[in-house]
């Protein structure tokens, strides 16, 4: 019974999309578009969390310092914060002093964030 429930309710959001086309061609894509931020504001943030959790990880096991694989982590962390951040962003949410917060997000990622190697072929 449950599992008949589940697809109900599964069809009735694939009308509803439907009917929504069908009314207004601009609204569904508007849907579909939000839709499409909500997920990849989802996976960003999986992705930032595994990221902070492999750099807590190393930093529990290594002595604190400078090394490649530190500042590796470090910039890993950094670009996957600023892709976080800009995508929240882009879904009207603009307060990133709550993300710091609510992720645990050190200063040393922060001051990573949005920052690019220097390409020496240019």
């Amino acid at each position: 019974m449950r599992e008949s429930s589940k697809s109900s309710s599964a069809a009735r959001h694939r009308l509803s999309s439907f009917d929504l086309l069908a009314d207004n061609p601009n609204a569904a894509l508007e849907y579909e578009i939000a839709r499409e931020k909500a997920s990849s504001l989802g996976r960003l943030g999986r992705r930032l969390e595994a990221a902070l959790a492999v750099l807590q990880a190393y930093e529990v096991s290594h002595a604190r310092g400078p090394s490649v694989e530190r500042e590796a982590l470090l910039r890993e962390a950094g670009t996957l914060l600023w892709h976080f951040i800009v995508q929240r962003e882009a879904c009207g949410l603009r307060d990133s002093a709550q993300v710091m917060q609510d992720y645990g997000v050190p200063g040393e990622v922060r001051a990573h964030m949005g920052v690019f190697p220097i390409n020496p072929r240019t």
